[in-house]
């Protein structure tokens, strides 16, 4: 198994970004939204840290409804589980002749990954990155793949936050030293470079995820 390092990850995104103009550096909300984002992480979750970062938004400008929006999506680490297990748990389940893992989905299946996947570029992008896990998910529970879509669709839902301040935001939670989630690093990456973001506020966004505290426990 590879180790994902910091390192890797920036030169990574040095290497993507060599070719786009350096832009214009986060302005005083972006940056706030981004920290607060990284200290609120699951994997780097720090009281003081997230106190600290609730008071610089504020004081940069933002909004309740920024705040909780940013909340959100963090939040949606967790569905990280479902995206690396769910092809793991189908491969073992058919292997024991639990599940028919290439049976065509029934009418109620084909209709949720309409509805939900169908041609939507994000989720092409995400399947390139873990291919099969949106199938998979889907054969092994439509309640937990619907109930995935709708939890990721709140913050982008809502709108009070920019598209290029969440892919920034997602982008250091995925690249945070204690979280180092490749595939949505890239994906997040790719995002940010097509919505027209520049060098230096997609390198800043990264020495931010850099500088997530270690996660020492939550008391």
């Amino acid at each position: 198994m590879t180790t994902i390092s910091i390192a890797a990850l920036r030169a990574e995104a040095e290497d993507l970004t060599s070719g786009i103009a350096d832009g214009e550096p986060l302005d005083k909300l972006a940056a706030a939204l981004i920290t607060l984002a990284v200290s609120a992480s699951v994997t780097a979750l720090d009281r003081a840290r997230l106190d600290a970062a609730i008071v610089q938004c504020f004081e940069a400008g933002a909004t309740v409804g920024q705040v909780q929006e940013i909340l959100a999506l963090t939040s949606g680490l967790g569905v990280h589980t479902l995206m690396v297990s769910a092809s793991a748990v189908l491969d073992a389940a058919s292997a024991r002749g639990l599940i028919d893992a290439d049976a065509p989905f029934d009418a109620d299946r084909q209709a949720l990954w309409d509805d939900r996947v169908g041609n939507d570029p994000f989720w092409t992008g995400f399947s390139a990155e873990l291919p099969g896990f949106l199938e998979a998910m889907l054969r092994l529970s439509p309640d937990i793949f619907t109930g995935f879509f709708e939890y990721c669709a709140i913050p982008w839902r809502s709108g009070t936050v920019r598209a290029r301040i969440k892919e920034l935001a997602a982008l250091a939670c995925d690249a945070a030293p204690s979280h180092r989630f490749r595939p949505g690093f890239r994906v997040h990456l790719k995002n940010a470079i097509a919505l027209g973001i520049g060098r230096k506020a997609i390198l800043q966004a990264l020495d931010i995820a850099a500088a997530a505290p270690e996660h020492r426990g939550t008391d």
